[in-house]
């Protein structure tokens, strides 16, 4: 959660329940070793005492573990987890689609969706083979190295895209990472023109990702489907074949939230 989300919230939340909330968030974003008593009272700008009672209070729900000297995150966040992705319409309307493409393409498929201008995969289903694809669901990650996020982002006008480039740039994770506003901006005109976007070696070396946006109702990007294989067994032309085979899986799911086909809105006219 942004600051601006947490102002926002702040104006309609109990505090004590808030602050418990950002205890959690602080454990998450701390070191594994855990987040010391001290450096969760610094942090929520309240005593040790109210804030041992905070603590205490989600060891005993699971949410927290009161591994010494520090807290660290409890089981029952899990449980949370995974509830969520099985609550998520989404994931129940996309899962048909992916299990299709992983039989249609044998490579391992997901869906994503955008959280306040990061990409979240929500759901996948693994190739057969031995290629595994680690990124956790339900995980934060930018949207400039993917092809799901470049399928996202080829959707949004050019100034939205600029606004989202963080002000430091991006580091590469391998050579071939797009580390430049510019160069991705004509990557994004190509994905735009072709309908899927291609994630070409940049954010892991020897895997390529197919990923094409899908639409809800007012023609809004809802989120993409993509599919992730190894470089050496991914031609050019085999490139191109799974990127119509991801856009008319991702024009299903367009169908099913009520928005159009990709061909329909005049994208790749622009």
């Amino acid at each position: 959660m942004t600051e601006a989300d947490r102002q926002i919230a702040g104006r309609y939340t109990v505090q004590s329940v808030a602050r418990a909330l950002r205890m959690v968030e602080m454990v998450a974003d701390g070191p594994v070793a855990g987040v010391t008593l001290s450096e969760l009272a610094r942090g929520l700008g309240i005593s040790k005492s109210s804030t041992l009672s905070l603590a205490r209070t989600l060891v005993g729900f699971g949410y927290l573990i009161d591994a010494r000297p520090g807290y660290t995150l409890g089981p029952a966040l899990g449980r949370l987890g995974d509830a969520v992705f099985r609550q998520l319409p989404l994931c129940e309307l996309a899962r048909p689609a992916i299990e299709d493409l992983l039989q249609a393409t044998q490579l391992t498929s997901q869906v994503a969706v955008s959280d306040h201008g990061y990409l979240v995969f929500v759901d996948r289903v693994h190739s057969p083979g031995q290629v595994r694809y680690y990124t956790q669901l339900g995980e934060r990650e930018l949207p400039f190295q993917s092809a799901a996020g470049k399928a996202m982002l080829s959707t949004m006008g050019v100034a939205n895209v600029r606004q989202l480039w963080p002000e430091h740039g991006i580091p590469a994770r391998t050579s071939r990472t797009i580390t430049d506003v510019d160069t991705l901006l004509t990557n994004l005109a190509t994905a735009r023109r072709s309908g899927f976007a291609v994630d070409d070696e940049e954010d892991a070396d020897g895997v390529v990702c197919v990923g094409a946006a899908f639409f809800g109702r007012g023609d809004t990007c809802a989120g993409a489907l993509s599919v992730t294989g190894v470089k050496d067994e991914l031609p050019a032309p085999r490139i191109g074949e799974l990127g119509g085979i991801v856009r008319r899986a991702a024009d299903r799911i367009s169908t099913i939230l009520g928005g159009r086909a990709y061909a329909d809105l005049g994208l790749a006219a622009d």
